[in-house]
């Protein structure tokens, strides 16, 4: 049982509470997952995407609860057991003693599945959770697309926890585009969206207008549409968005999210801001 590699890890975290501790574990336990899949055929038809992907491959700031993936392709008959199997087995060799439930359903197109543990913080060497006697479970959700829009553009990425691998992840445009999706569409107050388009605009990242395009015709108000779009019309759609949002909720949903360093620069945020912040967009 190699739990000495996790503790490790934790502490490069620099937790100082319960909460920060139980957040890193949970973060350790979705590298394992994703080294657990790139030891199968999963990355060759398969793509991680979503905010972990952003948080793991390319050092977003803020912390992300579940794991998103898509396919390549369509392929409605796509099933997560196989790879569950795989990912219990691995996490296994680390200490953990995990409840796997695949929760996919025929007609649905995003296939779900659950990992929960509860037993790796007995096991560790813990600052904080096991001083004060609180043992809550790990619980991460998967979620793949298994009807990807057209447009999508993949690329190879590496990791190195807990031994150096390669997966597939969706090119920042491609992600930009699928965040935009979700800005655009969402029907409540997601602050963890907005967070990560600064992080795109910061990081001068284009937008994917064909994946983008191809998402509205699929889901949302443009469905069935034919629906084009380009930088002006993004623009004027997303001056709409934010001139919507209630921004003390969005701030309130982001700020369990990130690091204390960054709490002041979100008590900012307003919709001048977010109009401010969209000039930047190349």
């Amino acid at each position: 049982m190699n739990t000495g590699i996790i503790e490790d890890r934790l502490k490069k975290y620099g937790t100082d509470s319960a909460e920060t501790e139980l957040t890193a574990i949970r973060e350790i336990t979705q590298e394992l997952i994703l080294f657990a899949l790139s030891t199968s055929d999963f990355f060759s038809h398969a793509a991680f995407q979503g905010g972990t992907c952003l948080r793991i491959v390319h050092g977003l700031s803020r912390f992300s609860e579940d794991m998103n993936f898509i396919l390549k392709a369509p392929d409605t008959a796509f099933s997560w057991q196989q790879y569950l199997t795989l990912i219990g087995t691995t996490l296994e060799q680390y200490g953990y003693s995990v409840e796997l439930q695949d929760k996919s359903h025929a007609d649905e197109t995003v296939k779900k599945a659950f990992i929960k543990d509860d037993s790796i913080g007995k096991v560790l060497r813990l600052a904080y959770a096991n001083r004060q006697g609180t043992q809550r479970k790990i619980r991460i959700k998967l979620e793949i697309d298994t009807n990807p829009p057209d447009g999508g553009e993949f690329e190879s990425a590496f990791i190195g926890f807990p031994a150096p691998s390669s997966i597939t992840v969706e090119t920042l445009p491609t992600l930009f585009a699928g965040k935009s999706h979700a800005l655009i569409c969402r029907k409540y107050e997601k602050g963890r969206d907005w967070y990560d388009f600064l992080w795109y605009l910061g990081n001068k990242t284009p937008v994917n207008y064909r994946r983008l395009s191809a998402a509205l015709e699929q889901t949302g108000p443009w469905e069935g549409q034919g629906i084009t779009v380009d930088r002006a019309w993004y623009i004027d759609e997303m001056k709409r968005r934010i001139g919507e949002m209630d921004w003390k909720r969005a701030k309130d949903d982001v700020a369990p999210f990130i690091p204390r360093q960054e709490q002041e620069l979100i008590s900012k945020w307003s919709a001048d801001f977010f109009l401010s912040a969209l000039e930047r967009l190349p």
